[in-house]
């Protein structure tokens, strides 16, 4: 387990225009007024849990041990839904527990889960409706302050995770989905690197193409700039997942795609 850093990122669907962000950062400064905070993103699609999972699975790696991970996508807030205190060999992550983090579940090593309990750590509040900042924001300043996470809560292992839905052979037909789209209009899929080298294995074949609705789509770039101006293409992105792009265009809109559409590589 690391000792806690005064690094904290936040991640949110709570926009950039409202009072959320905001005040979830001056409860964290009043309690220990030497946090640095970065702001990941808070343009998480309302209530969009398997896109903050992903989102956060591509990037909080990149950050210095210590740091403590706020993720605040809160569909059940109010309710009896558990906020999480997970402890991992390198960092802090603080979060309901909905499923937002499945792939740190998965990914990182000596997970240890606690839920948050103890009082000390909550704002009071008139109502109950924003627990990023009477909850989330003073339970991650006082870990900085160098609260054991022991103090927090009992440890349980019961805790939420999203459904599996890897990419599957069918015959000679790998079946995936559409599980993020970006600012750029890309879609991303839950193919990767390595599922197309199962694929070959199996088939005893290279990638005809990736059908997509009504739509197929043949070959494969290494670059964007490959690809022919306004046509969708296929491309193995920088986190090793088969995306489906458009030169200087949105696949999103050109192909009208959405997260957890069916797509199928032949």
């Amino acid at each position: 387990m690391p000792s806690a850093i005064s690094l904290v990122t936040l991640l949110t669907d709570f926009g950039d225009t409202d009072y959320f962000v905001p005040s979830m950062k001056g409860v964290m400064l009043g309690i220990n007024s030497q946090i640095r905070t970065i702001d990941l993103t808070h343009d998480i699609p309302p209530h969009g849990i398997e896109q903050a999972a992903f989102f956060l699975k591509s990037c909080y790696e990149y950050y210095p041990d210590g740091t403590i991970h706020v993720i605040v996508v809160d569909p059940d807030v109010g309710s009896e839904r558990r906020a999480l205190l997970v402890s991992t060999a390198r960092y802090f992550f603080i979060a309901p527990d909905n499923g937002v983090l499945s792939y740190i579940f998965k990914e990182e090593t000596s997970v240890e889960v606690r839920t948050i309990e103890n009082k000390q750590y909550r704002l009071d509040s008139a109502g109950a409706t924003f627990d990023g900042r009477d909850l989330f924001a003073p339970s991650a300043a006082w870990l900085t302050k160098g609260q054991s996470p022991g103090s927090y809560g009992r440890l349980i292992y019961d805790f939420i995770t999203l459904p599996e839905d890897p990419p599957k052979m069918d015959q000679n037909v790998l079946r995936g989905r559409i599980m993020y789209i970006d600012h750029f209009g890309n879609a991303i899929t839950n193919i990767t690197s390595s599922d197309i080298e199962i694929f070959r294995s199996v088939t005893k074949q290279e990638c005809a193409g990736l059908t997509v609705g009504d739509l197929t789509i043949k070959g494969l770039k290494t670059y964007y700039g490959e690809g022919a101006t306004g046509l969708p293409e296929l491309i193995i992105n920088s986190n090793g997942h088969l995306e489906i792009f458009v030169k200087q265009g949105r696949a999103v809109d050109r192909c009208k795609l959405h997260v957890g559409q069916n797509i199928e590589l032949v």
